[in-house]
């Protein structure tokens, strides 16, 4: 793992706006569950990153990044070898969710968070800096969310199955075979994941079989293995629904991934 920052020496007795870091992950790596006391904008030029928290989990793969507010206790796994380059933002500071979300991360925004990274924080009081953050805010003020996250459940039946999916997301037991093992009808389990994930439990297999997928891909694997492991009847399949949520077939994105 490599982790760097770049040396510069802070303000006397001023606290600033922004503090960044750079970390290098090698494939696999963890980092276990922790919490900041600033908002925090993660964002993996390389690799895909998998965010875990008490209420779901968000998957970034390049040209996405993860919003995690202050407080709010989370783990990373890294799929593939990861970049990561990671903004800290004093709590408020930018128009964003108190709850966790993916987001798009368009050319402009990439180089503030790139550019941004050179430097140890920014501070308000340094004219250049000062533009820098105010550049920063705008973007994070226009981005948009990318449906990659998978909220978790919360009646411990509901829990069950989410566990036994998330244990083998290409199981291909039926559904109402999963419910009745965790001890309930299909029509209970359905209406427990409607509820408390706002996915019927069909539509929160589909995006568990997604994620999985993309996280086997930034890992190396091929399109038809990472399909049939994430439990997809053929690759098209899979190139279909990964298409639908990302606008573009899933050799053309990670093929378009770069490193800094």
């Amino acid at each position: 793992m490599l982790h760097t920052r770049q040396n510069v020496h802070p303000l006397q007795g001023i606290s600033p706006l922004i503090t960044t870091l750079i970390y290098d992950f090698p494939e696999g790596y963890v980092v276990p569950d922790h919490f900041h006391e600033q908002d925090q904008l993660v964002y993996a030029c390389r690799g895909v990153m998998t965010v875990r928290t008490r209420q779901g989990t968000w998957v970034t793969p390049p040209q996405r990044a993860v919003w995690i507010p202050a407080g709010i206790l989370h783990g990373i796994r890294m799929s593939g070898r990861v970049a990561m380059r990671t903004l800290y933002l004093r709590p408020g500071l930018a128009a964003l969710p108190r709850s966790c979300c993916v987001i798009n991360v368009a050319p402009l925004l990439r180089e503030l968070i790139l550019h941004a990274c050179t430097f140890r924080a920014l501070y308000r009081q340094k004219e250049i800096e000062a533009h820098m953050i105010d550049v920063i805010l705008d973007q994070l003020e226009v981005v948009q969310a990318v449906p990659l996250q998978l909220a978790n459940p919360l009646d411990p039946r509901a829990v069950r199955v989410a566990e036994t999916l998330l244990a083998n997301p290409g199981d291909q037991r039926p559904l109402k075979d999963l419910c009745r093992m965790a001890g309930a009808s299909k029509r209970t389990v359905e209406r427990l994941f409607l509820a408390e994930t706002r996915m019927t439990l069909g539509k929160w297999r589909q995006q568990l079989r997604l994620l999985h997928a993309m996280r086997l891909l930034a890992e190396g694997k091929k399109i038809t293995h990472a399909a049939l492991e994430a439990g997809y009847s053929t690759p098209s399949a899979f190139v279909s629904m990964f298409k639908k949520a990302l606008g573009t077939t899933p050799g053309r994105y990670f093929a378009g991934s770069t490193s800094s």
